[in-house]
């Protein structure tokens, strides 16, 4: 089972639907062999480095941590019940005020219409924050189920490095 990576005033969390079932197998954070997460941060240069899935826990060391909406391991998002999204948006609201990180990355705008149940969301930065004081930052799912060009997603998840500053 993937864990929530997670410590007080962090300056940004990761949030995602849920984990794979690479990822729950595993217990590290974006696992599946085709999800472009790690290239992602290393490209955009949130990271100096290209990190590896069971390194996850060292991005605490960088301020950066993981969590998801929901934690069971599925195949695709879509699997998951509205029950499951509900309590996970729930428990997530939750997290968000007891360790106020500055930032969240919801990775998939649909994790974040999922959490706020709106579908007024486009990328970036939020008008609104879901938890005062914590800003809200859409960015595309980097699954290999998102068609989207590398060096798209790239250009999406730059506007989290001035977060980190």
């Amino acid at each position: 089972m993937t864990l929530d990576l997670l410590r007080p005033r962090l300056r940004l969390v990761f949030c995602g639907y849920n984990p794979s079932l690479a990822s729950g197998r595993s217990g590290h954070h974006y696992a599946h062999p085709g999800n472009r997460f790690w290239r992602v941060l290393f490209a955009s240069g949130i990271t100096d480095r290209l990190y590896e899935p069971q390194q996850d826990e060292e991005l605490l060391s960088l301020g950066i941590g993981f969590t998801n909406l929901c934690s069971r391991p599925t195949r695709r998002a879509d699997e998951l019940t509205r029950e499951e999204i509900r309590i996970g948006a729930e428990a997530l609201r939750a997290k968000l005020k007891q360790f106020r990180p500055q930032a969240v990355a919801y990775t998939g705008i649909g994790v974040y219409r999922w959490f706020r149940a709106t579908s007024k969301v486009s990328w970036g930065v939020q008008e609104t924050a879901a938890v005062p004081g914590v800003t809200d930052v859409a960015v595309p799912s980097p699954s290999g189920l998102n068609r989207m060009r590398f060096e798209e997603l790239v250009d999406h998840y730059r506007v989290l490095v001035p977060l980190l500053a």
